[in-house]
């Protein structure tokens, strides 16, 4: 039970930073392109790569703290779902080549995020 209520007390701060970053991110971006979910994506998959790694090579800590980090807050954070729906709305508008560029961007630099917090990790953790 106290597995599922730091999955469910980080998932709620997640959302709750979601919204928040990804509003701030498109009031100074503009709001022609989801640039707030795809800053969060990459933000929210830099974060995992850190604390994936960080936890694999020097931190030792409870199950529940690791998935009240992970599942929890980025799994709140980060939001395929919200990156979905952007795809097809931006096609919807007939935006069929800025979608791309925003799916394959989207992919591309979480995925990337993702490494770099790795390698982040790996070389200030020796």
């Amino acid at each position: 039970m106290r597995l599922i209520l730091a999955i469910a007390l980080g998932g709620a701060i997640g959302a709750t930073a979601r919204h928040v970053f990804a509003t701030q991110v498109t009031r100074l971006a503009g709001d022609g392109f989801p640039w707030g979910i795809l800053a969060v994506n990459v933000l929210g998959s830099f974060v995992m790569g850190v604390l994936a790694e960080g936890f694999a090579l020097r931190w030792n800590a409870p199950l529940e703290v690791l998935a009240f980090l992970t599942v929890g807050i980025l799994g709140g954070f980060t939001t395929f779902s919200s990156f979905s729906l952007d795809s097809m709305l931006l096609i919807e508008r007939g935006q069929w080549a800025v979608s791309a560029l925003y799916m394959l961007g989207s992919v591309a630099l979480a995925v990337g995020g993702l490494f770099g917090g790795i390698y982040l990790m790996r070389h200030l953790l020796p």
